[in-house]
């Protein structure tokens, strides 16, 4: 079969290495530390999933306001109107990173960028490190693939993400080959190549590095997926650690070790007991619980927990941050699309790090 058009294949400048390397911690001392006190601490609460390259890109210099993780989507697969699918932006140096691209992203970018996030603008939008390959998490792949492109991106699209990536996009492309041909060959004045797509397959390890951020990827466990990965951003302000879908691991604990922002996937433990059985048995084995969360939160440390992908079953955003807080006494809060953290400082109030 012919390839796609837009697909462009051999080494990229991005593109990981082949050799995985560890995730990097603050110090070796550390990590260490923290995976004895997990195992010891909390061994009871987690079902733990132990998860085990560079290239070189040129950004544009930070800028302010700092560092900002901004919440492009917070749903799961159930059709929430107030919810768009997982997606989350690390915006820092002039330039947004996204992770996930669930139904709604482009959409939620545009919104925040009508907020005043300008590196959401829809043409801005260049990059994604998807975390595994559900629906829900990129269903708005081909959306962040073509849109953005009729709307003036004229680079193709970073797409780094599991084995199985390369071939997804492949089929993306040819599935809309003759929409490519239509507004390439017509009287649409855009005739760039910001339709084309870079798929880097990855492993775990560091898989990006620019003048802005180093993103690691590890590995998380969940169900029955035999590659999927929570992501480490380290900024020069902030570090922060998304877990991507995953049932409680160590591997969130060690790439997180006292990180600024920790963005953890969650479901709600007091509601968990009316579920039927068979879908108990599947989100102990995909997800995470409250529970099992403020024990994870309690070894990893962060300056500030924040609630995503929330399997509420009738529960309130009030009710899992109040089921995290009986073991994790941190700052947590449950998010929303479009929440933005730190959150915007009003005028007249000291700003927080």
């Amino acid at each position: 079969m012919a390839s796609p058009p837009g697909t462009r294949s051999g080494p990229q400048e991005t593109v990981a290495s082949p050799q995985a390397k560890e995730p990097r911690a603050t110090s070796t001392g550390s990590a260490r530390s923290v995976a004895r006190g997990f195992h010891a601490g909390v061994a009871a609460a987690l079902v733990v999933g132990l998860g085990v390259a560079p290239g070189q890109a040129a950004s544009p210099p930070d800028t302010p306001p700092g560092t900002r993780v901004v919440m492009l989507g917070t749903g799961t697969p159930n059709a929430d109107p107030a919810r768009s699918g997982p997606a989350v932006a690390i915006v820092t140096g002039g330039r947004a990173y996204i992770v996930d691209c669930g139904p709604g992203v482009v959409r939620r970018a545009a919104a925040a960028a009508q907020r005043g996030i300008v590196e959401l603008e829809p043409s801005r939008l260049s990059i994604v490190f998807v975390t595994h390959l559900h629906s829900d998490h990129t269903v708005g792949l081909p959306d962040l693939m073509l849109t953005p492109w009729v709307l003036g991106r004229r680079d193709p699209l970073e797409v780094y993400g599991p084995p199985g990536i390369k071939a997804m996009t492949d089929h993306l492309l040819e599935a809309y080959a003759e929409d490519i041909e239509m507004r390439r060959g017509g009287l649409e004045p855009e005739k760039s190549d910001g339709y084309r797509v870079n798929a880097h397959e990855i492993e775990a390890g560091e898989v990006y590095r620019d003048s802005n951020v180093t993103v690691t990827a590890f590995a998380v466990p969940h169900a029955n997926w035999k590659y999927a990965y929570g992501y480490r951003f380290e900024a020069r302000d902030r570090v922060i650690v998304i877990s991507g879908d995953t049932r409680p691991s160590e591997a969130v604990v060690q790439a997180c070790n006292g990180c600024d922002i920790l963005v953890h996937e969650v479901y709600s433990a007091d509601r968990f007991k009316d579920r039927p059985s068979v879908w108990q048995r599947y989100h102990a084995d995909a997800h995470t619980s409250t529970e099992q969360l403020a024990a994870i939160a309690k070894w990893a440390r962060p300056r500030l927990l924040v609630l995503y992908h929330q399997l509420y079953w009738g529960a309130t955003d009030e009710d899992l941050v109040r089921e995290v807080r009986r073991g994790f006494k941190g700052e947590v809060v449950s998010a929303g699309d479009l929440d933005v953290f730190p959150p915007p400082v009003e005028k007249g109030k000291k700003k927080k790090r």
